[in-house]
Order: C-alpha cells, then structure tokens, then sequence
C-alpha cells in the first residue's frame, strides 16, 4: 500500500456541460455541492494517510476539477495531455507549469490525449486507451517518455469514452474492467494479461463504479457500484464508498478527481 502522492483541483469554477453522455436533460449545476463532494473525497484520502496537493483553478476551465485528466505522471516525469476540446485546451498548460515548478521533467503531448482519463500504471505496463478521447499516436510518446511497455486498448462504447470510465487498477497486476467498453481484440488482451480480472457488471458501470482510485488495499469508489464493491472486497481489498452525485453528472467520479503522481523512477 504505502502513502500515495495525490493531485487535485478544487471544483470552484465547475460546470456541468453538455459533450458527455453522462450528462442528464437540461442540468443545472449546483457548485456548492460539487465543492462538499470534493472536500469529502480529499478527506477520505487524507485519512487514509494520503498527501494531497492542490492544482489552482482557473477562471474558464470548468472541467478542470477532473485533474486526472491533465497529465499521467511517473517518477520525476509528467507527460501532460493536449485536451480533444477547446474549452478545456487551457488546462495542459496549467498543468504544464504546475509540473515545471515542482521540479518534474515535463513533455506535453504532441497528440491528443487526455492524462489518466487514458492512461492507467500497472507492474507491466502503462494501459492506454483510444478511440474517443486520445489518439492513438499518444501511446508511443507516453510509453517512450516514461520508459514503461505500453498496452494499446481499443475503446468502442461511447459512454466509456475514456479508459478510466472502464477500467480501475486495483494493485500492480489486479485489474476490474467491463469487457462492453472494449473492442474484440482489446478484451482478448485484457483477457491474456489479466486472467484474474475482477469483471463488472453493466450495472456496475452505469454506476461509474469504475472509475475508482486504489491505494493497493483500499478502494476509494463510488458506493452505488455494489456488486463491483462485493467481488472487490472478496478479493481481498476494502472498499472506500463515496456519493460524488454533483460531480458525477458531470462525467467524474473518483478516480477522474485525482491525479496519481507515481514515485518510481521509469525505466532506462
């Protein structure tokens, strides 16, 4: 398990917008609540022994309490994303110079990608995910910036749009996924990397009950993914329940929340 080295972005300019299927008919945004569901979670982490430092939000960036989002991070290396949208294209370079103050060697991706939303660390590899949100060609430049094997993975549901929607790493080699977000060849992969797998439910994922963040033992998720929590729990791991309700219109939970800045060094 271990102290784990969090970033995250207080939700004081959030909006809930429309160009996310998880999104209801005609939102209307209540800050207030978003920033009570934050803090509660940037408590959770806290107790749990967790350092937590803060990105500053900008006036414009609506979005940008999704830290995760705006880079993946390894060692003393960022690599920071290039957002898909316009609205948010201001939080690469925040994040950018975030990064560069902090002492980090810092690469900002030449294509489009979008962080952790794409970009998940295990004991083998960097598990990256396209087909909505992140190109392809980002793969290659994360994998050879932070020196980790990357696992390409092919996304085809678009309310799974990023692979944090879809995918949770529960330790370095213990994984939950829903195989419907998955392409044929992607799920045959996980299915060859990851035998042991821990499957969710479409419940489970509608629930957004995967995009969670673990330390290695406790499993900071959604509370209403509750066959995920039971079948994570049997494996061994405590489950951490959270009601982000505000946030979660907004296409976030958790693990979208945080930003995981990994402390081991890559590989040459």
């Amino acid at each position: 398990m271990g102290k784990r080295r969090l970033l995250m972005c207080a939700p004081r300019h959030y909006e809930i917008t429309d160009d996310n299927p998880w999104t209801p008919e005609n939102p209307t945004t209540d800050r207030d609540a978003a920033l009570r569901e934050w803090t509660e979670l940037r408590g959770v982490y806290e107790r749990l022994g967790h350092e937590v430092e803060l990105i500053e939000p900008l006036p414009g960036l609506t979005q940008m309490v999704f830290a995760a989002n705006g880079a993946v991070v390894v060692g003393r290396r960022a690599f920071v994303a290039r957002p898909h949208s316009e609205e948010r294209a201001g939080e690469g370079p925040a994040h950018a110079a975030w990064f560069q103050d902090a002492g980090y060697r810092v690469r900002v991706s030449e294509a489009t990608s979008e962080g952790e939303g794409d970009f998940l660390l295990t004991d083998r590899f960097l598990l990256a995910g396209t087909g909505f949100r992140t190109d392809a060609a980002a793969h290659f430049e994360a994998g050879q910036f932070l020196g980790r094997p990357v696992l390409g993975l092919q996304l085809v549901h678009a309310k799974f749009y990023h692979l944090d929607t879809a995918l949770c790493v529960l330790d370095g080699n213990t994984i939950a996924y829903y195989p419907e977000a998955f392409s044929a060849d992607s799920r045959r992969l996980l299915e060859r990397y990851f035998p042991d797998a821990i499957i969710a439910d479409d419940h489970d994922a509608d629930e957004l009950g995967l995009n969670a963040f673990s330390d290695g033992r406790h499993v900071v998720m959604h509370g209403s993914a509750r066959h995920l929590a039971a079948e994570i729990e049997r494996r061994g791991f405590e489950p951490v329940p959270v009601d982000l309700p505000e946030l979660q219109q907004g296409g976030g939970g958790p693990k979208c929340c945080t930003l995981e800045m990994y402390e081991w060094e890559p590989a040459a």
